[in-house]
């Protein structure tokens, strides 16, 4: 796997940026080993997890959702959903795209719950 810097520059080029001859530039941070071992760790702490790969959008690197049967959950930074896949492959749990599936009632449960509390 290739060494992944802390962070990357990107320049954007819209429609507008365009016609006023105008760039935008933001950062986004890629993943850490710190953000892969913090899913193994958790996903080791807690029972019936499952992983949920969120796409990459104009804010955000491609991220993974864990989800424990409880509906807890955590999200971290992956290098792509390629790398997703070998993470829960390695994880021996099920993965699945949250475009297609969504996201589990019980995660949504659980942060009504966490709400509520403060």
């Amino acid at each position: 796997m290739p060494k992944v810097s802390a962070a990357e520059e990107v320049c954007e080029v819209g429609v507008l940026d365009r016609l006023l001859g105008t760039r935008r530039a933001r950062t986004t941070r890629a993943a850490f080993s710190a953000d892969l071992d913090h899913l193994k760790q958790w996903a080791a702490s807690h029972t019936g997890v499952e992983a949920f790969i969120e796409p990459r959008t104009m804010m955000t690197d491609t991220t993974v959702v864990l989800v424990a049967h409880d509906g807890e959950w955590t999200r971290r930074r992956v290098n792509g959903a390629p790398a997703a896949r070998r993470l829960a492959k390695q994880l021996k749990i099920p993965i699945y795209d949250v475009a297609l599936v969504g996201y589990p009632q019980r995660m949504r449960d659980y942060t009504a719950r966490q709400r509520q509390r403060d």
